[in-house]
């Protein structure tokens, strides 16, 4: 089979594109005939070593595929075979079959494609889980994300949007507004591409208050990191709750003497833990994923497709925070 091959640490342009044995289940396995695979941001770590996991070389990247399950291994119903799923599989998911626990699969609903499916369980299900289990989200509170065009901010647009809240979306270019605005946000803030030290955290925190006012926001999505988050967290309401999500401009060095000023909490998001350790819970959220998707409430933005051979160039653009939505390299 063909698949994306990483066999040095380094950036999207040390892919390889290579001839490589199809997998086989292992005992409670299951193989999938990849249609599609969506693009995150992990992936552009752990090509890198930057990833708390770290596979053996060589492997392939992409960590959320769409498909049909053609081959089971020991123990796993045969009935599966056929199934079009979404599979969580960590990394190998840019080539053209992978094999993975059948634990990890989640059945797709007829009415949904197979790229917008490659693009949907990451992205909705993180901004679901923060929004619903750490940031305990009530219709009518006011909620900002920075980063609002990406993948898990536009996920988050929407999904605040569908559960009644005010949404303010903030991002670095008027076309990434453009597309947040249209997903449902209220009020969207323009940010610098850049915030190189402390005047301009000063005047990014002035800017981010300038909607909301003296209240503050009950819910901060923290999505961008680095020099944003600071100003951010200086707007937030008595009591508001402030949400880690990712680093995508640097890991950011807060004065948590802020979080005893505004009496908030500073809540940390790993969705892949959360899916592990409270496998119920994340049942149920996606199921609720699912039927707000077949409302119409909220549909993946597909930005950008790419074919295996392209699947560097997909890596590139979302290393350069230029994606909107969601990037999917397609399969076949």
């Amino acid at each position: 089979m063909k698949a994306v091959i990483s066999r040095e640490a380094g950036g999207p342009d040390t892919l390889l594109l290579e001839d490589v044995p199809d997998p086989r289940p292992a005992a409670g396995e299951v193989v999938i005939d990849v249609k599609a695979c969506g693009v995150n941001f992990p992936d552009v770590l752990i090509i890198n070593d930057q990833y708390q996991f770290k596979p053996s070389r060589p492997f392939s990247p992409g960590g959320e595929v769409a498909g049909i399950v053609s081959e089971v291994g020991e123990g796993v119903d045969p009935a599966l075979i056929g199934q079009r799923v979404i599979g969580l599989v960590g990394w190998g998911g840019m080539a053209e079959r992978v094999a993975t626990s059948a634990g990890k699969l989640v059945p797709i609903p007829d009415s949904m494609p197979f790229d917008e499916a490659a693009a949907f369980i990451a992205t909705y299900g993180t901004s679901y889980h923060a929004l619903k289990q750490r940031a305990r989200l009530a219709p009518g509170e006011s909620v900002l994300v920075l980063g609002a065009a990406g993948g898990v901010g536009l996920a988050a647009v929407e999904l605040a949007t569908a559960m009644g809240a005010r949404v303010f979306a903030a991002a670095s270019s008027e076309e990434k507004l453009n597309v947040a605005r249209a997903r449902g946000a209220g009020t969207c803030i323009l940010y610098p591409g850049d915030v190189p030290g402390v005047p301009e955290m000063r005047d990014l925190a002035e800017q981010f208050r300038a909607p909301v006012g003296a209240e503050g926001y009950d819910v901060i999505l923290d999505i961008v990191g680095g020099n944003y988050s600071e100003p951010a967290l200086r707007t937030i309401a008595w009591k508001g709750r402030f949400l880690v999500v990712g680093f995508p401009a640097g890991i950011a060095k807060m004065p948590l003497n802020l979080a005893l000023l505004k009496g908030c909490d500073i809540a940390g998001v790993f969705y892949g833990l959360f899916t592990e350790k409270e496998p119920d819970e994340n049942r149920r959220n996606n199921a609720e994923l699912f039927e707000i998707y077949e409302a119409g409430r909220i549909r993946p933005h597909i930005s950008a497709r790419f074919g295996l051979d392209e699947a560097a160039r997909a890596l590139d653009l979302l290393a350069g925070r230029q994606a909107q939505g969601k990037i999917v390299v397609t399969v076949g």
